[in-house]
This record gives C-alpha cells, structure tokens and sequence, in this order.
C-alpha cells in the first residue's frame, strides 16, 4: 500500500480516527442481548453426535452445552489459544435421521466484542442444506495469528486455530462433505475481515465467501484505527461513560457497553499500524483488499453486503466498493448487495451495523448458497 494513502499528519490522522471510532463503537458486531439469553445447561446428552478429540482440539469434559438435538456447543482447548474456548454447531434437522448422508458446512465468524453463541442472532442460519459451525473468535481476536504473544491475552494464534484445527476436526467428527465446493465462510463487522483473509489464504478450503460490513480494506485508516481502539478498548472505555441507548447491536445505542478484553499494545495483532519504514509490513500482508490477495479469490464465489447509514456502515461502504472495483479489475465475478439506509432490505435495517440489518442480509445470502451447493453436487 503506498505510503500516500496516508498522507502527511499520519499520526495526527490516527488519534482523530481513535476518538471517532470509540464514539462510534467501530466495527464491533457483538450480538443483541436476545441472542444469548437464556443459556442452556451444560450436557453430556447422547442426542448430539459423540466428537473426538483431534486436530490439536480438547474437549473440555461436562462442558457440552445442548440447547436442542440439532444446536450444540462444545468448549475446547488447545495450545494455540489461551483459556477454553466454545464451538457452537447448528445441524440441518435431517442430520440424524439420514445416516448415509453427507453436508456441506459454512463457518460463521462473529463480530468484534463477540462470541460463538451470536450465531442464534441469525435465523438463517438454522438450514436444514448445511451444517453451520460458529467458533469463537476472540473479543478482538481478529481472526488472526498474533504479532505479539506476551500479552494480557496470552496465546492469540486465531488463524491457525481455525484453518487448521477447527476445520479438520469438524470434518473428522461430522458427515461434511470436505471439499471446498461445499465450504463456506460468512463473516459480519471483524469477522468480515476474517472470513475474506480466510478465504484469500485458503482458497483450498473455501469455495464460498461472504463479508458484512466487513474491515476489509486494511488502507483505509479509519480501519486500521478501529483494530487499534479494540486492543486499547477505547470503544468499552467511552460507552461506559455514555448515556445513549435505544437501537440495536452493542455500544451506544444498545442499552449495554461492548466489552473487547483486557487492554493489549496497540502493535499486538499486526504490528505498527504506520506506513514508516516497512513498519505495517504485517497490515499490508494481510489486507484483503490489496490486489495480490484478491487475486486468490479466482475460484471462489464471492458476495459483499454493506448499508451506509451510520458512522460505521459509511467506512464499510467504502472499503465494499473498492474491493469490488478491484475485483472487478481483475475479471473475478462477485456480488456487492449495497442497501444504503436498509429501506431496500428489511424493515427491520436502518443500515447501520447491527443484526437489524445482518440478519435479513444472511437470509437473502443463505438460500443463495444452498442453491450453490446443491449445484455442486450434482454428478
């Protein structure tokens, strides 16, 4: 990325982009309190699949939660991260009764301040043509190997945790169909970084793509500024002195203040964020909007949804619109549903970066990607 993007000031440019983005509670996507209410007792009940430690991945004994026969969740560990972490696991309600059968799976990907049971905020993703698995993904974890590993946050290795643990352990353990014409990765605000880094550094694994107002163009620094208030959690920091409530989501105007972890250095996921010296190196590597990463997506089906109605959904919008001009660039088809203030989606949309406007994105996305599916499997 030229250092011209940034323009003289950079620093100055950064501090101003930290202020607004903790009044805005950028890119965060933690699910609405409906989503995680009522959590379901912990069970070792045989009406969900029995699972095998692989991979590297450690159940944590007793710890199995069943919210029904077809929604589970698994707490695991592993070297990679510190502390157990939980993989919840959404089956089509066929799955037991069709023994022989074998499904694709799509991997949803939270958003910032977040956690694996956001995916019941997602009434699509209850299909009965896929498996839907919903690891965690870390408060601020940002679906990636961490430069620094001596934080507060200990082990951070959120990458491999993924790509190559969660992935082949749910192939291992569930009747997937484990070719990357059946495999997806949908991610909405951080995870809609993730899901695109994900696919553009395995596009083995994924044949599928799909970002909601997703941090995907590391050159913007509003972006950049955005992972730089999660790690000094400058967003929880503001809110809890903030008196906004009423809409939906997390942060200001939620009813309840996000929460991204203990405080880590500003360089602890990807390194200095400025274009000095080969500095942000890491930032550049990694940024799924730069021309040599999108290059990977040849083979993949890509599909972009943003609003751009509040202080957040405005960014996304842009870094939406270049990836897709870049895309488009380099002759990859691609799909960009751009909805403005959400009038053309769902009543439900002001859009802004909420469920409000997520969930009626993935319910327009899903039978779209079943239809996929099943197109890929036929003889």
């Amino acid at each position: 990325m030229p250092t011209s993007r940034f323009g003289a000031g950079v620093r100055a440019r950064f501090r101003a982009a930290l202020a607004a983005t903790a009044a805005a509670v950028a890119m965060t996507g933690a699910a609405p309190a409906t989503a995680q209410s009522a959590p379901s007792t912990p069970s070792t009940s045989s009406s969900v699949p029995e699972f095998t430690d692989s991979h590297g991945l450690t159940q944590v004994p007793g710890a199995t939660e069943v919210h029904s026969p077809t929604d589970f969740t698994l707490t695991v560990t592993t070297a990679q991260l510190s502390g157990p972490h939980k993989i919840r696991i959404l089956l089509p309600r066929g799955y037991a009764a069709e023994p022989g059968r074998r499904w694709p799976v799509t991997y949803f990907l939270h958003g910032g301040g977040g956690t694996a049971d956001d995916a019941a905020a997602v009434p699509a993703l209850r299909s009965d043509a896929m498996i839907t698995v919903a690891p965690d993904g870390g408060l601020k974890g940002w679906y990636a190997d961490w430069l620094l590993q001596n934080t507060a946050e200990g082990a951070a290795n959120w990458e491999t945790f993924h790509l190559t643990q969660v992935v082949p352990f749910i192939d291992a353990n569930l009747r997937t169909l484990p070719d990357r014409a059946h495999r997806a990765v949908v991610g909405l605000s951080m995870g809609g970084f993730g899901s695109l880094h994900y696919a553009e550094a395995r596009p083995d694994l994924f044949g599928h793509a799909a970002a909601l107002s997703g941090g995907i163009d590391f050159g913007m620094w509003q972006i950049r500024a955005t992972v730089l208030a999660t790690e000094l959690n400058l967003p929880g920091a503001w809110c809890a002195a903030s008196s906004s409530s009423g809409s939906s989501g997390s942060g200001p105007g939620s009813g309840r203040c996000p929460d991204y972890g203990p405080y880590v250095d500003s360089d602890a996921v990807f390194g200095s964020p400025y274009p000095v010296l080969d500095a942000d190196r890491v930032w550049r590597a990694v940024d799924p909007a730069a021309p040599a990463n999108l290059a990977r997506l040849s083979r993949t089906a890509i599909t972009l949804y943003t609003g751009d109605n509040d202080l957040i959904d405005a960014h996304t919008a842009v870094a939406s619109r270049t990836v897709k001009t870049r895309l488009d660039g380099l002759g990859i088809p691609s799909r960009l549903v751009d909805y403005g203030n959400g009038a053309s989606l769902a009543p439900s949309c002001n859009g802004g970066h909420n469920y409000g406007c997520w969930a009626p994105a993935l319910a327009d996305y899903v039978p779209r990607l079943e239809t996929a599916f099943t197109a890929a499997h036929r003889p």
